[in-house]
């Protein structure tokens, strides 16, 4: 038997509307700034921001002392490296 490796999760999301100028010139904007390669790869980062947020909106509904905020709370920061540990 062979097995397979391949990741089938989505890395990016395709902007609902593929001709609006705003959206189009921040993206340009987006990749001679930070030397992007592709609209692709702003769409990358976009997606992965919108479910770090996402899961930051989740925590925060939750109660203060409940452990899962705690625990998920300090794991989410560390583990995306929104804070490193050496800056502690």
């Amino acid at each position: 038997m062979v097995k397979s490796y391949t990741n089938h999760s989505k890395t990016s999301r395709q902007p609902k509307r593929p001709f609006e100028k705003e959206r189009l010139d921040a993206e340009m904007k987006l990749i001679g700034e930070y030397g992007l390669k592709n609209k692709r790869e702003v769409w990358r980062v976009q997606y992965t921001l919108a479910k770090i947020r996402a899961a930051a909106r989740h925590l925060l509904t939750l109660d203060e002392k409940d452990p899962i905020r705690v625990f998920q709370g300090e794991f989410n920061i560390f583990d995306l490296g929104i804070i490193y540990t050496s800056l502690l």
